[in-house]
């Protein structure tokens, strides 16, 4: 495999990893431990059944669960022998659930991976779903109108056209990523006057009511919003190259709790098989119809007309975890 970069990481309680440090020193830190793991399996036998074994996987809601969905939809975990219960976790539930038991598996960010392994969490990442920022930068429509922003402006002149503004935002992280964004284009922070926000739904509140100019976070919303006639998206993972797989490293990991991962490896390597499989239909059938029902329970509430541009502004980054891998890629149909 090729991926951004490779080295020895480790996490201690002082460092505090950037998203994109984050994002980089979790290569290593999955190859290192998830690696180890799965050629453990070569020497593990689990006891002979024809019953499926059960499994819970804690999943946030984001476009980073569709392979997972996907793999269940089309039958991949339970080719594997696998039945899977996903429970619908927060960034504050999530790895408590993992820690006590209750779950055997986390789809997780790097920065709280890695943020767990710096507090002495005994966590493995045993594979990734995603990589890069699946992010949208989006402007209140009449912003859009008197700048005359679309869609296909430049994400340089989007970035000059911002001095002035007002930027809203709902977490350190994705102000992180607006900052970068915007220093990358040469503008100055002091030129953007900030608003903090509870949640990307206030975001959107905000934005619709004037109270903020534009936000970033992660997609589908931003081009919700876009399909709603509220606003612009000017920016993407596509046309920002610091949002891109290449750059930004792991988008989204797969954790287990190393004592579990130790005690059944041989189950840990048929998940993360049957998750590979589903980003790899996913990214073989992005336009396909039959593929919504399933990526709907990763987004619930997501229109219709907003799913395909969705996926195709997000599957690039997920599925070159299998491309990467395995040399597929997507066809054009």
């Amino acid at each position: 495999m090729e991926y951004p970069l490779r080295r020895t990481a480790s996490a201690s309680a002082s460092s505090r990893p950037s998203s994109l440090g984050a994002r980089r020193m979790v290569v290593a830190t999955t190859i290192a431990l998830g690696s180890v793991l799965l050629a453990a399996c070569s020497g593990y036998s689990s006891p002979a059944s024809n019953e499926a074994e059960s499994v819970t996987v804690g999943v946030a809601g984001n476009i980073f669960d569709a392979p997972l969905r996907v793999a269940d939809a089309r039958g991949f975990f339970r080719e594997q022998g696998l039945k899977v219960t996903f429970v619908h976790v927060t960034a504050a539930s999530g790895r408590p659930s993992l820690e006590s038991g209750a779950l055997e598996f986390l789809n997780s960010s790097p920065t709280n991976f890695l943020s767990a392994v710096a507090k002495g969490k005994k966590e493995v990442a045993i594979g990734a779903d995603g990589l890069g920022n699946p992010l949208g930068l989006v402007v209140n429509k009449r912003f859009a109108e008197q700048h005359a922003l679309t869609s296909k402006t430049s994400p340089k002149k989007a970035a000059q056209t911002l001095r002035g503004s007002v930027g809203g935002y709902s977490s350190a992280n994705t102000r992180a990523e607006a900052e970068m964004f915007l220093k990358n284009r040469s503008v100055d922070l002091d030129e953007v006057s900030w608003v903090s926000l509870a949640s990307p739904t206030e975001d959107r509140a905000a934005l619709t009511d004037g109270r903020i100019d534009w936000f970033v976070t992660s997609e589908p919303l931003p081009l919700q919003i876009q399909a709603a006639g509220d606003g612009v998206v000017v920016a993407n993972s596509q046309t920002v190259h610091e949002w891109s797989g290449s750059y930004a490293g792991y988008g989204q990991v797969v954790v287990s709790r190393r004592t579990y991962a130790a005690q059944h490896a041989s189950t840990v390597k048929k998940f993360i098989t049957a998750v590979e499989q589903g980003s790899a239909y996913l990214n073989l059938h992005v336009d396909d119809p039959a593929i919504v029902p399933a990526v709907r329970q990763a987004m619930p509430g997501i229109p219709d007309a907003v799913m395909p541009a969705t996926l195709r502004k997000s599957i690039g980054p997920i599925s070159q975890i299998w491309t990467r891998a395995h040399g597929s890629t997507r066809s054009s149909s």
